[in-house]
């Protein structure tokens, strides 16, 4: 018989419930054609907005659903599980893209920008990442400089997801003329100087829209800079905590598809006159995924309750991020194994969620990252 399932509130199996319909109506039957043109289907923001299940976690006076960190990551879950690359889009927005606004911002920029975010009607990005700035915040290029009570950027951003599509990005810069440390600015697409680059032409997550962004005397008001002026590398590293555990748990999403159809498979394949699952050496598989599986999953359902009751999050979201990812690249690569020569082949979708899971790993801080997060936590 199955393993038990992980306990969840009545309202959090509910909440599962309601996204699973929602993503098999809306999000599955688009899945093909958005990988095959490597575009993200932006109809789906006003879609999960009307539905209540963009920005889930923020407070109903913004028009937020008000739910706890753990049904955000069953969203993550349930979308990861059908497509990651739209996973991506859609929780990038709700996390990295829009959670300092509503943890730094006042009162105005909250009313200003979130209730259209919460709704779909605006599409947010996070804009970080440089051509020599990953990992490495702290050595961001991008510059902000006072003129005349705006504030001017110069730089570029590279692998910003929903660059492409964004009515508005939150963009960190280097402070100058005696302002130290980094920044964050609301800035509009519309603002003069922000140009978007080319599609980043990935090997997987094909579904996410992912560009470079150029930033040439970029103008915008002092009122969208968010939070004090040279307290971004802060809100940065409270954001990444945050989206570390919704990154964990699209990865659980992506390896628990990837598991169901190795078991469908292992089910149906016959050789040498029985099916393949009756072999010891894919039952063994199976159970190592199975077993790897279930330990992640409760890696990310405790970071995020153990968030939920206020604590500090930073060391259980690394260990989540760094377990389930990893687990998610390795229970890919087993479900593709047991495929055999049909699994590197486009007709078997496991070949798309072992593309899909091995950024998981790379984004919201490196597994190496999170192992240097991990051990100077309890050093």
């Amino acid at each position: 018989m199955p393993a038990p399932e992980i306990e969840l509130t009545e309202e959090q199996r509910l909440f599962r419930t309601a996204i699973a319909k929602l993503v098999a109506r809306e999000v599955t039957p688009r899945v093909a054609a958005a990988e095959a043109a490597e575009t993200f289907p932006v109809e789906l923001f006003p879609i999960f907005g009307d539905a209540g299940f963009l920005c889930p976690t923020f407070p109903e006076t913004y028009g937020g659903a008000g739910a706890d960190t753990l049904s955000f990551c069953l969203l993550a879950e349930e979308l990861g599980r059908a497509a990651s690359g739209i996973a991506g889009s859609i929780v990038a927005h709700c996390s990295i893209g829009t959670s300092a606004v509503l943890a730094y911002g006042n009162e105005e920029q909250r009313r200003r920008f979130l209730p259209d975010a919460i709704r779909g009607r605006s599409i947010f990005c996070f804009a970080a990442t440089e051509p020599n700035v990953g990992s490495d915040l702290a050595a961001m290029q991008t510059r902000a400089v006072r003129e005349a009570g705006d504030y001017v950027l110069e730089g570029e951003k590279s692998f910003i997801t929903n660059g492409g599509i964004c009515t508005h990005a939150l963009v960190a810069a280097r402070g100058g003329e005696g302002e130290e440390g980094l920044s964050l600015f609301v800035v509009p697409r519309e603002a003069s100087g922000f140009s978007v680059g080319p599609k980043v032409p990935k090997l997987g997550n094909r579904s996410s829209d992912c560009v470079s962004l150029r930033l040439s005397g970029c103008r915008v008001p002092e009122e969208n800079r968010i939070g004090p002026a040279g307290d971004g590398l802060k809100m940065l590293v409270n954001s990444l905590n945050g989206g570390r555990m919704v990154v964990a748990a699209r990865a659980l999403g992506v390896a628990g598809a990837a598991f169901d159809a190795a078991v469908a498979y292992a089910r149906e394949r016959r050789q040498f006159g029985q099916r393949i699952g009756d072999f010891e050496a894919i039952q063994m598989k199976l159970a190592q995924m199975a077993t790897r599986l279930r330990a992640a999953k409760l890696l990310v359902y405790d970071a995020a309750r153990v968030k939920d009751r206020g604590e500090n999050a930073a060391l259980p979201a690394a260990m989540a991020k760094l377990f389930a990812t990893e687990t998610a690249k390795w229970v890919c690569d087993e479900a593709l194994q047991i495929h055999g020569a049909y699994g590197y082949t486009r007709e078997f979708p496991v070949e798309r969620y072992w593309r899909d899971a091995r950024l998981t790993t790379i984004i919201e801080g490196t597994s190496e990252i999170q192992q240097l997060v991990i051990a100077r936590r309890l050093l």
